[in-house]
């Protein structure tokens, strides 16, 4: 491998986890986080590991630190950084909403662009997207997370066909719900909102994410297979056994009438499920 594997949002969860494995397993990372405070946090992680891994400060809606990630001659680049905002879009501050997209999409994006250039220009590298299932399908409660990830896929598709004569491919990582603590987080930002409770149309403290989750490890061994270039598929929709219910979600889509006035089937299992439940193994 020509340059380094760059991991974005490596400060925790999916990115933090795969940095560590391939480091471990010999490669040079890159591992970037988002704030001073996790470059220390995630070193003394490595060293407790015994692992020798790189880790630089890289939020991607800082141009500045956009700019750097540039000289660092990436051969493989994993856009793994994200954030996740629950909440009807009825109710969704505006200032919430733009944060939800500048980290999921113009970030990347933004990062991308200058890094697919230079693996134009030399004619090979490795695009990986952290996509998820909310990339293809929609639930309630997450049309802003689902909406950032919905661009990111319309990105990725354009960026495999726009590279492709310049040696340069493209992949994307689709989760469902993993047991890594983003979905409930997710369902708690509302504590964070600066608008009035009373104008709101649901009392979040009676809500949590509507699925059971599942344990990440297949996702951790996926995304290292991507990024060393043995899976060579353009999507990887995980854990596969979801992807028949997704195919069906989306399939479903052509045929959907209006809603019946009726509370769906999962905003009512947001009220009665609780905060990480682990899926049946």
């Amino acid at each position: 491998m020509a340059g380094p594997i760059l991991i974005t949002g490596a400060g925790s969860g999916f990115g933090k986890e795969v940095a560590l494995r391939l480091a471990a397993a010999g490669h040079e990372v890159i591992a970037g986080v988002e704030i001073i405070a996790q470059v220390s946090t995630v070193r003394a992680e490595a060293r407790e590991r015994g692992i020798a891994l790189r880790v630089e400060k890289l939020d991607v809606t800082d141009p500045g630190d956009r700019a750097r990630a540039r000289s660092w001659n990436v051969e493989v680049l994993l856009n793994n950084a994200g954030v996740s905002e629950g909440g009807a879009t009825a109710d969704i501050p505006e200032e919430r909403l733009r944060r939800q997209f500048e980290v999921n999409v113009f970030g990347p994006v933004l990062l991308t662009q200058g890094i697919a250039r230079q693996m134009a220009a030399r004619r090979s590298g490795r695009l990986v997207f952290m996509s998820s299932v909310a990339g293809l399908t929609v639930d309630p409660f997450t049309g802003a997370y689902a909406g950032s990830k919905h661009a990111v896929e319309a990105f990725a598709d354009a960026l495999d066909q726009e590279l492709a004569e310049f040696g340069v491919t493209v992949a994307t990582i689709n989760p469902g719900p993993f047991l890594t603590g983003f979905n409930d987080t997710m369902f708690e930002t509302w504590k964070e909102w600066r608008d009035n409770p009373a104008d709101r149309l649901y009392d979040y403290s009676q809500l949590a994410f509507p699925h059971e989750q599942f344990d990440p490890e297949p996702v951790y061994r996926r995304t290292v297979e991507v990024l060393l270039g043995e899976d060579r598929r353009y999507r990887h929709l995980l854990p596969a056994e979801m992807a028949p219910q997704a195919r069906e979600q989306v399939d479903a889509l052509w045929d959907r009438r209006l809603n019946d006035g009726r509370r769906p089937d999962l905003v009512q299992k947001a009220y009665d499920i609780s905060p990480g439940t682990p899926a049946e193994s």
